[in-house]
């Protein structure tokens, strides 16, 4: 099972270096710096300090949608929002090791990015989503499990995901489970963290 944590500072009650800090020591799988309204040198620092930070069980950090940041900063891949260009147009560039993710909100779009070379997939929104109120309604399990069944690489489920609901994604096919409220706004995150994988 696939956990990945997506920073949004503007509704953290820490940094996102702090929470980088504990997600790295919580024991999530992948991190995805997504800080859209910071400059590319802001963001660079923080992707760099990030990058710089202790990291024992080699979780995977990502930032959204700035290759050349994820490059610089030497993180392990970028993220592409639906409407950025394909995966196969950075390839080129980035080489086989570049993990590159896209957001997708239907089949076509996932279809798509399989097609175009990504790593892997968010697909959203599962459930209902205060975050993501422009993707319309939720798509639910079922939508999940035939979008899980057309595409051979990993999807995850994205929105409104709850340490109560995980297991419906898990159920559908998916990969593993991201989210932004449920990891950082856990008062006690490895807790968390063991209750999706069965432990807590």
């Amino acid at each position: 099972m696939i956990l990945a944590a997506i920073t949004d500072r503007n509704s953290l009650d820490c940094e996102p270096l702090s929470f980088v800090q504990r997600a790295l020591a919580a024991g999530l799988d992948w991190i995805q710096i997504r800080e859209k309204d910071l400059s590319g040198q802001a963001l660079f620092e923080l992707c760099r300090a990030a990058e710089r930070l202790p990291n024992p069980q080699g979780m995977k950090l990502s930032v959204n949608g700035r290759a050349d940041v994820a490059v610089a900063a030497a993180l392990d891949g970028v993220h592409l929002p639906s409407d950025s260009p394909a995966p196969a147009a950075f390839r080129p560039c980035l080489g086989l090791r570049f993990r590159i993710g896209v957001s997708c909100h239907n089949v076509e779009e996932l279809r798509a990015a399989e097609q175009a070379g990504a790593d892997y997939a968010f697909y959203s929104p599962i459930f209902e989503s205060v975050s993501k109120p422009e993707y319309g309604p939720a798509l639910g399990q079922q939508a999940l499990a035939r979008a899980c069944a057309l595409v051979k690489i990993p999807v995850l489920g994205l929105g409104g995901v709850t340490a109560e609901n995980a297991h419906e994604c898990l159920a559908a096919g998916a990969a593993g489970v991201a989210g932004i409220s449920l990891f950082q706004n856990a008062a006690d995150l490895p807790d968390i963290v063991a209750r999706l994988r069965g432990k807590g």
